[in-house]
């Protein structure tokens, strides 16, 4: 892999280190919808949209388009998606695999206590 490559994809991550920014491109999964949208959807203050908004256009991750007095905004590319949607899974198979190991724990019963002198 090229470093080219991998700073384009640390530029990705770096743009949605944030549960808000994930928030606004998962609200933009169906389409297209205004700042204002946004902001109501999501129950955001109109500055903390706006920084978060900022950061997504910077990394390219989100388009803008202008249209009389309102500010749409649209996911660059449905990609991203896909990639949210295969780290869900990760998500679900990691916290499946951790309740595993806990139901197998509770099975064992309890483990007995160490003494330390």
């Amino acid at each position: 892999m090229t470093d080219a490559l991998r700073r384009f994809k640390s530029e990705i991550f770096q743009g949605l280190a944030h549960p808000t920014r994930i928030a606004i491109v998962e609200a933009l999964r169906d389409g297209e919808l205004s700042a204002g949208s946004l902001i109501e959807k999501l129950d955001i203050e109109q500055a903390n949209a706006s920084q978060h908004l900022a950061v997504l256009r910077s990394k390219q991750i989100v388009v803008s388009r202008k249209a009389g007095n309102q500010v749409f905004y649209s996911i660059r590319d449905q990609a991203l998606i896909e990639v949210l949607d295969i780290l869900r899974r990760y998500f679900y198979s990691q916290l499946s695999t951790s309740v595993d190991m806990m139901k197998e724990m509770a099975r064992q019963g309890p483990k007995p206590r160490i003494r330390m002198r």
